[in-house]
């Protein structure tokens, strides 16, 4: 199995809802960092799982969408606590959903709050 990995980070902003977090309850901004993984057990005739330029492509896109915004304010986080959790689900669905190649497997996204925590979303291409 062969796996390709691009990272980029941002800053974004959101406050958590639904129970008592202290400080999180108020809006307060991340310094996120994302990594998408792409897996499959074929490369295409180029020697790739897919062209890095299109995973640059797709991800500056996502990052383009969230960098300095509030998260609670956006319409893929109504009625959702904005969790690192619900955020790498969220963003691997919006990565699946504009990626066409179909030598992948599995999609999965790594995103950092912070250095010393994250949550990561994966998506089985062939189920």
């Amino acid at each position: 199995m062969y796996t390709v990995a691009v990272k980029r980070d941002f800053v974004a902003q959101h406050f958590l809802i639904g129970g008592d977090w202290g400080t999180e309850n108020f809006k307060h901004s991340h310094h996120y960092v994302i990594e998408v993984q792409l897996s499959g057990a074929q490369l295409d005739k180029h020697g790739y799982l897919t062209d890095i330029v299109d995973i640059e492509r797709i991800l500056n896109g996502l990052v383009a969408h969230y960098r300095d915004q509030l998260l609670n304010d956006l319409p893929e986080f109504s009625g959702l606590n904005p969790s690192i959790e619900h955020f790498s689900r969220i963003l691997c669905a919006s990565f699946a959903s504009q990626l066409h190649a179909p030598n992948l497997s599995a999609i999965a996204i790594k995103l950092w709050e912070n250095e010393i925590a994250w949550a990561s979303y994966w998506l089985d291409l062939k189920a």
